[in-house]
């Protein structure tokens, strides 16, 4: 089938464009950028050539776009201007899985508290948040617009999620401490996030008020059955791509690793994308960088009665363009590695 990627030129697209160009069961048509536009798509990107399959970019005209026979679009563009395509999209009956946030938080206030008006507010309705491991399959048979999870609460969100449903931690006193690289800010010249500024620097940023934030705990909220509130400290680290995620949360009662370890295998002893690390063996971001996996591992301190959580992921896959292919290939019923590994 033919796919096509709106907004490409960003770090997320251009991953995107280099997983579809080698997959198996589709053809990726369209690339859009208005940057680019009427540029081929090697001599955008040199990394493409001699696979480009000659392709151009092309202006990103929404009523264009969605009177061809292009049946699959993935929207790489910033949250607000992707809301503008989905309904062009979806109006003329294609499917869309979006990688922005418009579409993570069904709750219209809580959007509008993070990021401001909603651009195409009739269409959260029919949205479908989908974290592959989590969320229940029912979606496959119904959904036409999929929000794919943002990389933060991807790395929050698979790890801490199995622990709550299965009571072996309290809801109170949940500390998670991210640390990202810079690619997740995107490509864009700031001073903040110039080579020079980033090189032998780690800083905490938007403390209190993240906007992965309203994601996380609505998910939370959804998995678990109850309002969860977390402190999340994001944190800029030197390095291109990756996160790695520590949440610190007190046990219950009687609660051990081994209970935990046994709710995460039960929830993610079928999924090829996450990696269970022996208790005591953090996971590294050089470990996952260019996959679509996320390692856990956990330990217990028995002098704070705190399990200590970790994760770690490429933000550019797992936490983005990887988790996108990743949900294409359930929708349409190709094995889930498919074109991942």
């Amino acid at each position: 089938m033919k796919v096509g990627i709106v907004g490409a030129s960003g770090y997320s697209g251009e991953v995107l464009i280099k997983l579809l160009l080698g997959h198996p069961r589709v053809t990726l048509a369209a690339v859009t950028s208005r940057t680019h536009a009427g540029k081929a798509l090697g001599a955008a990107m040199p990394a493409m050539r001699g696979i480009d399959r000659g392709l151009k970019f092309v202006d990103s005209d929404p009523a264009a776009l969605a009177a061809g026979d292009i049946e699959l679009f993935f929207l790489a563009l910033p949250h607000g201007a992707a809301a503008t395509y989905a309904k062009a999209l979806v109006g003329a009956g294609k499917r869309v899985i979006d990688l922005s946030a418009d579409f993570r938080i069904s709750d219209l206030e809580a959007y509008r508290n993070y990021y401001g008006e909603h651009h195409a507010p009739e269409l959260l309705k029919d949205a479908r948040f989908v974290l592959p491991e989590l969320t229940d399959p029912s979606w496959k048979k119904t959904a036409k617009l999929i929000a794919a999870p943002g990389c933060y609460p991807t790395g929050v969100l698979v790890p801490l999620v199995p622990a709550l449903r299965a009571g072996l931690v309290t809801r109170e006193h949940i500390v998670v401490n991210s640390y990202s690289g810079v690619s997740g800010a995107g490509r864009k010249i700031e001073e903040d996030f110039l080579f020079v500024e980033r090189a032998e620097s780690t800083k905490a940023y938007g403390l209190v008020k993240h906007r992965h934030l309203a994601e996380i705990e609505e998910q939370l909220a959804l998995h678990t059955g109850a309002k969860t509130v977390i402190q999340f400290n994001p944190h800029l680290a030197p390095m291109r791509r990756g996160i790695a995620t520590t949440i610190t949360v007190p046990a219950a009662p009687a609660a051990t690793v081994e209970k935990l370890y046994a709710a995460w295998r039960a929830d993610y002893g079928k999924s090829p994308f996450v990696q269970l690390l022996p208790s005591g063996e953090t996971p590294d971001t050089a470990d996952v960088a260019g996959t679509n996996r996320i390692d856990l591992s956990a330990v217990l301190d028995p002098r704070t009665g705190n399990f200590i959580l970790t994760s770690a992921e490429d933000n550019l896959m797992k936490g983005a363009s990887g988790q996108a292919v990743q949900i294409m290939n359930l929708w349409y019923g190709f094995p889930e590695t498919t074109g991942l590994v």
